[in-house]
């Protein structure tokens, strides 16, 4: 984590100005050319984005607010106007990250004619995601957890975490019902054993495992998938 001396840098600037101003004539607080609130150049998704690479990269907890204005090139006045406090930024970084990098299991419960085929496309496709190049590795839902010490955040976390659980485990019945699944399926269990599956693979692809070794451990994650009935309709 990197240090940050915003706030002493901003303060020698501040002191500079004043100088200046006063060896200018210009009342002191009044500095010409000094700008007022957000920079022009301004760009709330792009701030939001650096906001979100930083989250993803170090967690909730180890990302501080003087790492948020750095990256995000900010200063802490714009930050809090822009997104409010920290967490309230976080919660929309999450939303975000949803929406654009972690909704691929979202996609193969809608798409899929079985929550099998489901289950085996989410861990295929996180295999990519989660060791793609040009963002950190792994998912943000489960590494910003780590450490976190303020139970509102974790709370929300672990939410998403269960409700997708809850999603593949919903499907898994379905197929029961059905005649796709044997009757005796533990759904719950075979839910739970794919949340461990996908958070396992994070926690893999943060410690450096590749793309092929997470397919090679999703092929065997899914050799214990009971076998399919009968039914045809």
């Amino acid at each position: 984590m990197h240090s940050m001396a915003n706030d002493d840098g901003t303060a020698r600037a501040e002191r500079h100005g004043t100088a200046a101003a006063k060896s200018n004539g210009t009342p002191a607080g009044k500095v010409k050319g000094r700008p007022r609130g957000r920079p022009r150049s301004f760009d709330r998704e792009t701030a939001l984005e650096k906001a979100l690479l930083a989250f993803w990269e170090h967690g909730y907890e180890a990302t501080s607010v003087s790492d948020l204005t750095r990256v995000m090139d900010i200063g802490a006045p714009s930050l809090y106007a822009a997104f409010g406090d920290k967490q309230s930024l976080f919660e929309e970084v999450v939303q975000v990250y949803g929406t654009r990098y972690g909704s691929f299991s979202d996609r193969a419960l809608a798409e899929e004619p079985t929550a099998r085929d489901a289950v085996e496309r989410t861990l295929r496709e996180a295999a990519t995601a989660y060791t793609e190049p040009g963002h950190p590795h792994g998912c943000l839902v489960v590494h910003a957890a780590v450490n976190c010490s303020t139970p509102e955040v974790e709370q929300s976390l672990r939410d998403r975490r269960n409700a997708n659980i809850a999603a593949f485990e919903s499907r898994i019945r379905a197929d029961v019902a059905v005649g796709v699944l044997p009757p005796g399926t533990d759904a719950a269990a075979l839910a739970r054993h794919t949340g461990a599956m996908i958070q396992g693979m994070s926690q893999q692809a943060r410690d450096g495992v590749s793309r092929e070794e997470l397919e090679r451990v999703a092929e065997i994650a899914m050799s214990i998938w009971p076998r399919t009935g009968t039914h045809t309709g």
